[in-house]
């Protein structure tokens, strides 16, 4: 592989997604002092666009519409939920749904799941995955009475198959696994795990949230059965910005969710004396959409949708391997070490290394113009989004990095964070 900034640029002029840079905020600055964003898979940049239709919805919608724009927002969280599915989601229509926080619509799934299969008694996540995850898996076995396994998993490489076989029987109700790893960027082989878990007769819940708008998902064509994740990071909807679940068709009736809010009811504005659930995707909802936030998802998963998830799963592979391929040349040298896969594909779309001072270096990359993130125990994680980060811009955060191992700057920063009271 060239390792030349020649190559980066030559790179960047071939590429046929070049054209949304201009489509973001800052993006598409130049110079030796831009700020390098490789945090997109933290929260991704804003699309110009989403300013203007906020304001459409605040100043004429809001404003002027008041309580007669509710025709509009009604059925706001299954129209969007329609658009993700057939636009980055690879889901038919009616089985996604957005609003609520990742978090909710996790516990909204696993409660309902966990009460589906009320023969089976364990849970299972793995000890590496996001924490609300493990803390959402301990808290409904708690509720339950349920038994949570919770098994290891390679801070770096990610999910052994043959780890996940051995923890599944006839007792597992609902497995809990990360599409793609938070820390690492480890890809779960959805074909193999999917086979392993069916074939134990349990359900199968999804966490998409590091790799919605970067990887391939398709939903319907894995059989997945359930899936979260937030709209934030790779679909750059903004902080906040209100999250998805998805439920299997067939699945949908067999399923309850445990917060029984008066979106989820079957005719809602009866407002009838008893809780019976909407038929379909609906009887996930809650309360009232976020329509506010919602209008900055449409804008930004709908130029993932335009983008096209192969191409941005494409030049996410590339971009990383020119992570690695640097990281090899100028940081592993230096004492770092590569802590995601090596292979291209078996990870998402961001990189990650290990060096025991992660924590100072990462606050060095930050007074260089670098916005990387920090991930405990001594990791530095590195996110290009495909959509609007060029090839350069990875080629000279990597360039800056190797400056500041060099010269050991990154010794003069506090070696511990500050607690947050």
């Amino acid at each position: 592989m060239d390792l030349s900034r020649a190559a980066a640029e030559a790179l960047d002029a071939a590429d046929p997604l070049a054209g949304f840079r201009a489509r973001f905020a800052g993006a598409d600055e130049t110079g030796p002092d831009r700020l390098l964003y490789l945090d997109g898979n933290s929260l991704g940049r804003m699309p110009l666009a989403t300013p203007a239709a906020v304001t459409r919805v605040v100043e004429q919608e809001w404003a002027r519409g008041l309580v007669g724009s509710w025709s509009q927002w009604i059925g706001a969280a299954t129209r969007l939920g329609d658009e993700l599915g057939a636009g980055v989601l690879g889901a038919g229509p009616g089985q996604v749904l957005v609003g609520d926080s990742t978090t909710v619509n996790l516990y909204k799934l696993l409660a309902a799941g966990a009460a589906a299969r009320p023969d089976r008694d364990v849970l299972v996540c793995t000890a590496d995955d996001f924490p609300t995850d493990r803390y959402v898996v301990a808290g409904v076995a708690e509720a339950r009475g349920m038994t949570v396994r919770e098994i290891d998993a390679d801070i770096d490489e990610g999910l052994d198959l043959a780890v996940l076989a051995a923890a599944l029987d006839e007792r597992v109700a609902v497995v809990v696994l990360s599409l793609v790893a938070y820390r690492s960027g480890a890809l779960a082989d959805v074909a193999e795990v999917t086979r392993l878990v069916h074939e134990a007769g349990a359900l199968l819940l999804w966490d998409l949230s590091h790799a919605v708008g970067a990887v391939p998902v398709d939903l319907d064509a894995t059989g997945a059965d359930l899936a979260v994740g937030c709209t934030y990071k790779y679909l750059n909807g903004g902080p906040g910005a209100p999250a998805f679940l998805y439920v299997r068709r067939d699945l949908q009736e067999e399923l309850r969710s445990p917060i029984q809010g008066w979106f989820g009811q079957r005719d809602q504005f009866e407002m009838g004396p008893a809780y019976e659930p909407a038929e379909g995707i609906e009887r996930f909802g809650v309360g009232t959409p976020p329509v506010i936030g919602m209008a900055a998802v449409e804008v930004g998963a709908g130029l993932v949708a335009e983008a096209e998830i192969g191409a941005l799963a494409a030049k996410g592979r590339t971009m990383t391997d020119l992570l690695v391929a640097l990281g090899d040349e100028w940081l592993v040298p230096a004492g770092v070490a590569l802590a995601s896969p090596r292979e291209a594909a078996r990870r998402g779309s961001h990189v990650t290394f290990a060096h025991p001072q992660a924590w100072q270096l990462t606050q060095a990359l930050v007074d260089r113009g670098v916005v990387p993130d920090f991930r405990t125990p001594d990791r530095v994680r590195l996110g290009p989004a495909p959509l609007y980060t060029r090839f350069v811009d990875v080629w000279d955060a990597m360039d800056r990095f190797r400056a500041i191992l060099a010269d050991r700057s990154y010794e003069a920063f506090p070696a511990e964070r500050a607690r947050v009271t």
